[in-house]
């Protein structure tokens, strides 16, 4: 991982209210050395959520205090482009919600210019495409174990880390669809799902995966354990060229249980380490990467560490 090319942002975010863990992932990371690998380190943004509520008209938990989250980190990140325009942005969660402030600041830069060059022209600068004035259409590389694509009526609790690709995609009430103007954030066409799982799943996940809309186009976690290199490889070709770039988030619980147990949601069925980074790898080194986040990770059951570690291993092994 090249220092350099990289400025970390935490965003502590637990859209749970409660506390739960995954708000003090940011401090775990750097703890096990994760401001080391990078070059910049902006602190986090203020994404505290506090409230359990579910809002009456919504469904949603905490949606107050989830828009106020939002736009926090929309504000941290947006500052952190303008002050770093040739490094990517790696954000570290928090759960899967702070896509939610992400998007918004992708877009509220104008997105993206001209491509990074092909191989043939020169050489691609170390942040990738420079986000200037132009179509704000972005794409989303969206590796989880879970579409987190339920309604908020589905919801058992109305997180929003049930509904956050739903959410990006325009799929879902309004105050949380439009935070960053019309919706959708991000055309279903230009969305990648990689890593849910697809069998031995229970009504309410198998209803979860028929809502994923037909335009979303989806590599399963089997098909990505069967050939991980060929399913990056798939997941990038399908964006390059279609959109202007691309953010490539991490959910944690992609992982199989084995792997890292240390998630609120685990779901059996899911790659090992090595076999994540191999899916990874090639989206983490497209010319297209605008920068990635990674969420979902709960450091208070790793007492000792050891996968807040194998974390930093695994980004430091993957991003160039």
């Amino acid at each position: 991982m090249d220092a350099s090319a990289w400025a970390l942002l935490g965003a502590p975010w637990d859209c749970s209210g409660e506390g739960r863990g995954e708000a003090s992932a940011p401090a775990a990371l750097r703890a096990a050395g994760l401001g080391d690998l990078v070059g910049l380190d902006a602190g986090d943004a203020a994404t505290a959520v506090t409230s359990t509520a579910r809002d009456p008209a919504t469904g949603v938990r905490a949606l107050d205090d989830t828009r106020r989250a939002a736009h926090a980190l929309t504000t941290a990140l947006t500052d952190l482009l303008a002050r770093a325009p040739d490094r990517r942005p790696l954000v570290a969660g928090g759960d899967c919600s702070i896509l939610l402030g992400i998007v918004p600041a992708l877009r509220a830069r104008g997105a993206l210019g001209p491509l990074a060059p092909a191989p043939d022209a020169g050489p691609i600068r170390a942040g990738g495409p420079r986000l200037d004035a132009g179509s704000s259409q972005v794409g989303l590389w969206f590796v989880d174990g879970h579409p987190d694509y339920q309604s908020p009526a589905d919801s058992d609790t109305g997180e929003t880390a049930d509904l956050d690709l739903a959410l990006v995609t325009g799929d879902g009430p309004e105050p949380l669809v439009s935070l960053a103007g019309p919706p959708p954030m991000v055309p279903p066409d230009a969305a990648v799902l990689i890593g849910h799982r697809t069998t031995d799943l229970d009504p309410a996940s198998a209803a979860e995966v028929a809502r994923v809309p037909p335009a979303l186009r989806r590599i399963d976690a089997a098909t990505l354990t069967a050939d991980p290199t060929a399913a990056g490889e798939r997941a990038r070709d399908w964006l390059t060229g279609t959109t202007h770039g691309a953010w490539l988030h991490i959910d944690l619980d992609v992982l199989d249980p084995a792997a890292l147990p240390a998630v609120t949601y685990p779901q059996p069925g899911g790659p090992g380490w090595d076999t994540l980074a191999a899916a990874l790898r090639p989206l983490a080194t497209s010319p297209h990467l605008l920068g990635v986040s990674v969420a979902d990770f709960r450091p208070d059951l790793d007492e000792d560490g050891a996968y807040a570690t194998r974390i930093v291993t695994l980004l430091d092994t993957v991003l160039p």
